[in-house]
């Protein structure tokens, strides 16, 4: 078993890092996060839907049209937004964070416990750290506002 990300996950961070490093410059064309973050606008597009859904991002229409974030970067936890795009988190289905699954061994299950702690302590990591956190930690690196965040 591994515990990993889908692309999903990680490439949905990478766009709205990429808005929120590119905030100032008002909605922002999925071609052009495309462009910087090596992403196929295609699959762009079906990120932005469980992130809009999600009060994440919001489409602007129109000639200047294109993305924003919903919220301040400082109000956007990477938690959130990989909740969004994955769902909750769960190294296990029986300790999902939303609707765990019912198994016949949970009343005296001991390993449970490790799962459950695994999954606190994954939660934890993702939801301390905000889109903001990421943008000061890309310019840190960086010393410009452009960057390419892999992750």
């Amino acid at each position: 078993m591994k515990l990993k990300l889908s692309t999903k996950g990680r490439y949905g961070l990478r766009a709205v890092l990429d808005m929120a490093l590119h905030k100032s410059e008002g909605p922002i064309t999925l071609n052009s996060i495309a462009e910087r973050q090596g992403i196929s606008e295609g699959y762009l597009e079906q990120l932005m839907m469980p992130l809009k859904r999600a009060g994440l991002v919001k489409s602007v229409r129109g000639a200047q049209g294109g993305y924003v974030l919903a919220k301040e970067p400082k109000d956007i936890t990477v938690g959130e937004v990989i909740r969004a795009l994955e769902g909750p988190i769960a190294p296990v289905a029986c300790v999902s964070e939303d609707y765990p699954e019912e198994c016949e061994r949970a009343e005296g299950c001991v390993t449970r416990l490790v799962w459950a702690k695994v999954r606190d302590s994954i939660a934890e990591v993702l939801d301390s750290f905000t889109l903001e956190d990421l943008v000061q930690e890309s310019r840190k690196h960086t010393g410009q506002s452009s960057y390419m965040y892999y992750i």
